[in-house]
């Protein structure tokens, strides 16, 4: 089996009501769709996203610029494409577009090649489980009232999920403090409690919002510092009780292994499409694995939960529906549980008319 095309499908997805946290608001998601094309009928598909379609333009030119290493090659040689490509974009940096870009390509070719297999990706990578806990990260934003934070947990807890994330990084620590104290109560004891502060702290403020949140049973304190500050991270790691996640703003697997040598976090939230794709996705859990540490990916849980599946030291898979719109179902959650779906390949269905309708011209 050969490739034979490789195609780009940009589209912009706006939410019914923009978000605000920490680092600013959230209006629209900018994805674009990779379809890889074979000599034998057989199709691949992917999709990365950015914030607010700032760089969807850049996410484009990125993915056709590594195009060249694949038409016209077997798919089956995912990790050959991967390492190419990898050494390819070492000029321009191992981190963000391009490693996003490659991404994209190298999800593409997990699903064409799980399809090939008749296999749904999650037992080709050596699934482990059918079911993974899920939280519900779709609500409790910075930018909520305490009011709008008290109707959203309860409606949380209804649904039947056993954990929620609420979003941290308030002008005061009084008014954090606040906020977290609100929902627990509203929640009670039983539900897991997650916060995210969206790398928006000092190292002393993190550390004081830390001790302070500790009576509430926090499950864990999320980018409470930028990514870059691993001694930062170890020092508040130190300095409370509160496990420290992060993740969601890593590159690259290397980044990862300095995280977690110098104890600077309890949880690995890895995305795969910021870490480069399902093959270093991998990688990562592996590593947090042989480290005695757990895995929560960020976002994009269609494609997540199947990845959790696959691994041992999965915690939680993200459920944030904010691009529900451009599938056809919605992913299975069962008492609070996300479901890998059965279907061959990432197991992902396009809404196609959705698709068409959301493109835009570059």
């Amino acid at each position: 089996m050969k490739i034979t095309d490789i195609e780009t499908q940009p589209v912009v997805v706006p939410l019914a009501k923009p978000v605000g946290f920490a680092l600013g608001k959230i209006t629209c998601f900018g994805c674009v769709l990779v379809t890889v094309r074979t000599d034998q009928g057989l199709v691949g598909e992917n999709l990365v996203f950015t914030l607010n379609d700032i760089r969807t333009r850049v996410f484009v030119e990125m993915i056709d610029s590594l195009k060249p290493l694949l038409i016209d090659t077997d798919p089956a040689f995912t990790g050959r494409f991967w390492a190419e490509a990898w050494r390819g974009v070492n000029f321009i940096g191992h981190k963000g577009v391009s490693v996003v870009g490659l991404s994209a390509l190298d999800g593409a070719l997990w699903d064409l090649n799980a399809k090939a297999a008749g296999l749904p990706l999650f037992r080709m990578l050596g699934g482990v489980r059918t079911h993974v806990p899920a939280y519900h990260s779709g609500g409790l934003w910075l930018s909520a009232s305490l009011s709008e934070l008290e109707e959203e947990a309860g409606r949380m807890v209804e649904e039947g999920f056993k954990a929620i994330k609420l979003r941290l990084g308030a002008p005061t620590a009084g008014a954090d403090r606040e906020r977290v104290a609100l929902v627990r109560r509203v929640i009670g004891p039983s539900i897991k409690l997650l916060t995210d502060a969206n790398q928006s702290l000092t190292e002393n403020e993190a550390i004081r919002r830390g001790r302070m949140l500790e009576e509430f049973d926090i499950t864990w304190f999320e980018e409470p510092l930028p990514a870059e500050d691993i001694s930062g991270h170890a020092h508040l790691a130190a300095s409370t009780s509160l496990p420290i996640a992060v993740g969601e703003s890593i590159y690259s697997v290397s980044h990862f292994r300095e995280y977690l040598a110098a104890g600077a976090c309890g949880i690995v939230q890895v995305d795969v499409a910021r870490i480069g794709g399902i093959t270093p996705w991998l990688k990562t859990a592996h590593l947090a694995e042989s480290f005695n540490v757990k895995v929560a990916p960020h976002f994009l849980m269609e494609l997540h939960v199947s990845l959790a599946a696959a691994v041992p030291n999965a915690l939680y898979v993200e459920h944030i529906p904010q691009l529900r719109r451009l599938t056809t179902s919605e992913i299975t959650i069962e008492n609070g549980h996300a479901v890998p779906s059965p279907e061959p390949g990432l197991g992902i269905d396009w809404e196609y008319e959705a698709l068409d309708w959301l493109k835009i011209d570059l």
